[in-house]
């Protein structure tokens, strides 16, 4: 056997390897795939039916408001023409809110003063042509002519788009349907024309079909902006840039002109017929309550219908749940109102005889004859509609030929128009103004707005695929004292993203590449020249071998062994040293390791290192060489610009565990919003015990209700360190970076800057202008505190950071909100109300459970009700979240320990709000244990080893003044181990007894030896870099006594503050609760006693008004969050099934469902429940025959 060979294939005898245990989330990818169907079937069901509504009940109205129709009588016909208007009005009027909502509450700017007169003019033409059309001219049609009358809008977008692909010069194949939609059009006009003066020929029908006709053209004129830019016309397009930035006041122009003109034709409309205003009043109660009814109908299915397409588009399925419902909706509507025509007809041919044929129907129908005088309303609305349809002097098929004809020429038309929406191309998070030109729908002609309404493009003969701007995230990862499994966590995690991402791969829209910060990584060690790096940071280079094997070993079978790759480098730095290692598929991992005596210690100054060196070093580097060099500056600061918008930030935590879909779908939130600076996941907790139980309840309650009303209704005050990613350029902003580096000098900085680093960055991101969003479906795992004393640290850390940055935005509250466009005053009110429910939240509790259910005796007060409402929301909210669902058997555990979380907590959080510790992973415990198996070799290997009096076991104490055992080999001992020769030709080494080696990179290169850690030398600008960083912001804190002891009693001074004011606050609070109640019945509200039958007992409660205001408003912040959070669940589903539909279309890029990772370490179990797994690894070849049911 070669030397070569010998490298390439495995020991017969030492096959067997050891792979770690992990947890990963379980997806059955054919429950995905089932829920993704049904979701989209249903939405597609929806569009259909409520579009069918929508244009039935309006199509309804018209018939109503007939001269020829029965149900509303002649002389009070203003009513249903009233109707009529009220529904063409009711898109105006809602777009006129939101439109007021946001200038009240948000910035606007002014549009120019030939936008005003252009937006009044053509809203002017589009409102007078619609109520034209559908309140003078549709009564006098019949019912089919007017649901098909109205497709013909689409004449003007037909021709603008004939002469957009003429001025693109793309006279191919697809200027084609255009203009056939143009001849079926104007056919129509001209079937329709003829059929009724055919029939009538009298002044007025020519009247109203020239009006018909008009309106229609008016109408289209209301779709201009969608082809606007492509005219090349300076004018056209500095008028659709002006409205894009002042969509809000020109929304509220157009809606005043709409509601206006609509009033004033109809207004003047019904005085010139003939009738008069004051029948409005004698219409009957049944008749009246029908119209509203319809118009009720017609409003809400209006508005629910284009929320579904909108749903649909984002969705990622236009076709299947958008274009054919709303295309079918058209044809469907003629049917429904046929079909009863039809059933009618023959229920009256039973009665009158075989004989009975269509026309004899059609003159009784006509003349009144065919209907009695006790006949529902629902009978004499199909008589109206068959009224319409049967003209008097019907004697042929004529009149139905020319029916059916301009119908479908008109629909056809329509259909032509509108089909280049079947090859648009969306992404994955498509923005609704990116979607539809227009805020505003029609009522009266939904379908062919939504339709008409949505972008055009041009279509070119070859399709030019313009790729996005490259992204790249760096996952940063900070570490201390994590153990050998939440390191394997971590590890894995950016192992599997290189594999689902490999760097070579041409098609990658994202790259990644990740850096690790290990803090306090090196000690003392006796016998060394210099500092070696201690134990934990061993672990992690010992974790990083195992997972490299492991991922390379995937392909490499039994036999043989996959060698490393030689590129793995070990580089001394001035902040200590680095280790950068090549993945398997060909992305970087660099492991930083802090000396605490060279870099400043401690998470915050971790952070501060990385976002230096990869936006300040590596991002900005480059673009001031290339302005030395003499290249353009506006063209520098442009691609700068677009490559920090492009530049991600991960920042993860030390035993993180997350899929690669995670990662992608927060990369979608910022791809598609650019002002988006930070977006979170859901973040599970980890672990086994009670205090874990209790904090996987506490962290669903808080995302599912407090994280989703947040990002609803303004932002989200939180993007925890442990998953969350963040923009280059908001990182990089003003008063962001910079102030992040600034040094606590005062008590409240320790509390405000180091006790929640993630929250006061944040804070600096949304005091700037930025937007922070929260992620549902983007699932990341990371370890809890196991024990009470550990929580009850973590948490004195956490309670008093969140108040004073909480305090600190609401004090800046006005300013934030001019620059913050998702920060408005009511939310701002909504975080103060937040914030005093919290302080007095637990003198309430406290109240309500002793002071009213107890002493009362029922649980029917409003204490008790309040209570019974709240578990009642935790469990809908838990419904709603079925992967979660199992979280509510926790959820006892919670509300019995509401004591001790709402007060005892609090309690100790204040009055140990000096402790500015860490309070999490002090003492680093055992040093990072090592699997089993190893502890046991080396324990054996001392035992036996230590016999022999060459050798010395002796001790030595790491920088934590943990004692950690060692075995120190004298040197003489070389020359005779205590190692048979037989063992000797085994090659069997033990580096454990090895002398202690001079520096830290030989030790490295020795212990693992065979994964090629190359020394390397740092570059020179590079290793300026650090030095000069390390110099302005990271040098090390010198310790001094005397301010140590100043900062120790203004700490304390602090805590005696806010301790002082909190218990006041809730010592008035109970003073002024029970003072009410011990006034008596003069200053308090009474209400009714039911017993638990819900029988009155003739007793009553008094309740104190202060109290019941403060349930209210408790109540009302929990009713706004379960608002916000089924909204949110609404857009998470839209998100999921968007990113599944783009999966499945994408064969290029590998999706989450195709990706072996690799099968030695993952096996999806075949379960349909959503739970989180420990999963041994099996054979290969057992997992070989199960390789579809595999998923990472």
């Amino acid at each position: 056997m070669t030397v070569d060979e010998s490298h390439t294939l495995r020991r017969s005898w030492d096959v067997c390897r050891e792979v770690p245990v992990i947890k990963i989330e379980q997806k059955s990818t054919k429950l995905v795939k089932l829920l993704q169907w049904i979701t989209l079937f249903i939405v597609g069901l929806l569009v259909f039916a409520l579009a069918i509504f929508s244009k039935g009940s309006f199509l309804l109205l018209i018939t109503l408001s007939s001269n020829t129709t029965y149900t509303v009588p002649a002389d009070q016909k203003p009513c249903a023409l009233l109707s009529v208007s009220v529904a063409l009005i009711g898109p105006s009027v809602l777009l006129l809110i939101k439109c007021l909502w946001k200038i009240i509450f948000k910035d606007s700017q002014k549009p120019m003063r030939k936008t005003v007169v252009w937006v009044l003019s053509v809203e002017f033409l589009v409102a007078f042509g619609t109520a034209v059309l559908t309140i003078v001219a549709m009564p006098f049609f019949d019912i089919v002519t007017n649901a098909m009358i109205l497709n013909s809008v689409c004449i003007l977008s037909s021709i603008f788009q004939v002469v957009a692909q003429c001025l693109a010069r793309q006279t191919s194949r697809f200027i084609v349907p255009p203009i056939i939609s143009i001849v079926f059009i104007l056919s129509g006009y001209m079937v329709f024309i003829i059929s009724y003066l055919l029939s009538r020929e009298d002044r007025e029908m020519k009247i109203m079909i020239g009006l018909a006709i008009v309106g229609t053209i008016f109408v289209s004129l209301n779709w201009w902006e969608n082809y606007s830019t492509l005219f090349r016309n300076p004018f056209l397009n500095s008028i659709s840039e002006d409205i894009a930035r002042s969509r809000n006041l020109v929304g509220i122009l157009s809606s005043v002109v709409r509601i206006l003109v609509t009033a004033a034709v109809v207004g003047a409309y019904v005085p010139l017929s003939g009738r008069d205003w004051s029948s409005v009043t004698s219409v009957p109660d049944n008749v009246r309550r029908v119209i509203w009814i319809l118009v009720g109908i017609q409003i809400v299915s209006s508005a629910l219908c284009h929320w579904f397409v909108v749903v649909a588009c984002k969705m990622h399925a236009i076709r299947r749940s958008f274009l054919l419902p709303v295309y079918l909706a058209s044809l469907g509507v003629v049917a429904a109102f046929i079909a009863p025509v039809i059933i009618f007809y023959q229920n009256l041919s039973k009665t009158n005889g075989a004989n009975y044929t269509m026309t004899e129907y059609c003159y009784d129908i006509t003349n009144g004859m065919g209907l009695n005088h006790n006949a529902s309303l629902p009978e004499r609305l199909v008589s109206d509609i068959t009224h319409t349809l049967c003209p008097e002097d019907i004697n042929d098929r004529t009149e139905i030929g020319f029916l059916v004809g301009s119908s479908l020429c008109w629909w056809l038309g329509w259909v032509l128009c509108t089909v280049y929406i079947w090859g648009l191309q969306l992404q994955r998070i498509e923005r609704t103004q990116d979607l539809f030109v227009r805020r505003m729908y029609e009522g009266a002609f939904l379908e062919q707005s939504i339709l008409l309404n949505t972008h055009f493009k041009i279509r070119m003969k070859k399709k030019v695929h313009r790729p996005d701007d490259p992204v790249t995230v760096f996952l940063c990862a900070t570490m201390w004292h994590e153990s050998h499994d939440e390191m394997m966590k971590m590890i894995i995690s950016m192992f599997r993203l290189d594999k689902y991402r490999p760097k070579n791969n041409p098609n990658n829209d994202v790259s990644f590449e990740s850096h690790i910060y290990f803090d306090d990584a090196f000690k003392d060690l006796k016998g060394s020249k210099e500092r070696h790096i201690n134990q934990y940071a061993e672990d992690l280079v010992e974790v990083v071998q195992q997972v490299y094997r492991i991922f390379s070993d995937d392909c490499s079978g039994i036999f043989r062994e996959h060698p490393f790759q030689t590129s793995q480098r070990i580089i001394r730095t001035p902040y200590g040293g680095r280790l950068e290692y090549t993945l398997p598929h060909g992305n970087q991992l660099m492991v930083h390791f802090k000396d605490k005596l060279l870099i400043r210690n401690k998470k915050r100054w971790s952070q501060i290192m990385y976002l230096y060196y990869i936006l300040g070093w590596r991002l900005n580097r480059k673009y001031f060489k290339k302005f030395v060099e003499g290249d353009d500056e506006s063209e520098l600061m442009e691609k700068i610009e677009k490559e920090k918008a492009n530049t991600y930030l991960l920042a993860l935590d030390g035993d993180t565990d997350f899929q690669p879909s995670a990662v992608m779908l927060l990369v979608d939130r910022l791809k598609r919003y650019p002002d988006v600076g930070a977006a979170c996941g859901r973040i599970h907790p980890t672990g086994a015990g009670p205090m874990v139980w209790y904090q996987k309840f506490e962290y669903a309650v808080g995302h599912w209700l407090q994280k989703t009303a947040e990002h609803v209704f303004g932002c989200v005050l939180c993007s925890p360190g442990c998953f969350s990613l963040f923009r280059g350029a908001a990182l990089m902003d003003d008063n962001v970076m910079k102030r992040y580096t600034t040094k606590a000098t005062e008590a409240a900085h320790y509390i405000q800057y180091d006790q929640g680093e993630d929250r006061w960055l944040c804070t600096l991101l949304l005091q700037q202008g930025w937007r922070v969003e929260y992620n549902a479906a983007s699932d990341a795992y990371t370890n809890a505190p196991q024990d009470f004393k550990e929580f009850y640290n973590q948490r004195r850390r956490w309670g008093p950071s969140t108040m004073a940055n909480t305090i600190d935005l609401l004090g800046s509250g006005s300013l934030t909100s001019k620059r913050n466009r998702s920060i408005s005053q009511p939310f701002i009110l909504y975080q103060i109300i937040s914030m005093a429910a919290a302080i007095l939240g637990p003198a309430t509790i406290c109240i309500m459970i002793a002071g009213t259910m107890v002493k009362e005796q029922t649980i029917w007060t409003p204490s008790g009700l309040f209570i019974i409402a709240m578990v009642l929301m935790n469990l809908i909210t838990a419904g709603l979240h079925p992967k979660e669902f199992h979280l509510v058997i926790y959820g006892l555990l919670y509300f019995i320990c509401i004591p001790s979380g709402y007060l005892l907590l609090t309690i100790y959080s204040m009055v140990n709000m000096n402790n500015v510790s860490w309070g999490t992973r002090e003492t680093g415990g055992p040093a990072a244990p090592k699997p089993p198996t190893q502890t046991i070799t080396q324990r054996i290997l001392q035992a036996k080893c230590c016999k022999c009096p060459c050798w010395d076991c002796g001790k030595l104490a790491d920088q934590n003044g943990q004692v950690t055992e060692t075995v120190i080999m004298d040197e003489k001992s070389q020359d005779y181990p205590d190692l048979t020769s037989q063992e000797h030709h085994r090659n069997v080494e033990f580096h454990l007894f090895q002398k202690i080696e001079q520096n830290w990179v030989t030790h490295l290169q020795n212990k693992f030896h065979d994964f090629h850690l190359n020394e390397e030398c740092l570059a020179t600008e590079e290793e300026d870099f650090w030095r000069e960083l390390q110099q302005v912001y990271l040098e090390p804190l010198a310790e001094y006594k005397e301010k140590e002891k100043i900062i120790a009693n203004e700490l304390k001074e602090l805590r005696n503050k806010v301790t002082f004011v909190y218990f006041i606050c809730n010592a008035m609070w109970l003073v002024a609760t029970f003072t009410l109640q011990l006034i008596g019945s003069s200053v308090t509200i009474k209400i009714p006693k039911y017993d638990l039958n819900l029988n009155p007992t003739g007793q009553f409660l008094y309740i104190d008004p202060i109290g019941l205001m403060f349930l209210i408003g408790f109540t009302s912040l929990l009713l706004i969050q379960f608002i916000g959070m089924f909204y949110h669940r609404i857009y998470t589903l839209i998100h999921f099934v968007a990113f599944l539909s783009m999966k499945s279309s994408t064969s290029t890029i590998p999706s989450d469902d195709d990706m072996q990772i690799p099968d030695t370490l993952e096996t999806e179990l075949n379960n349909c429940m959503y739970l989180d797994k420990s999963l041994t690894i099996q054979n290969p070849a057992i997992i070989q025959r199960h390789k579809s049911e595999t998923l990472v």
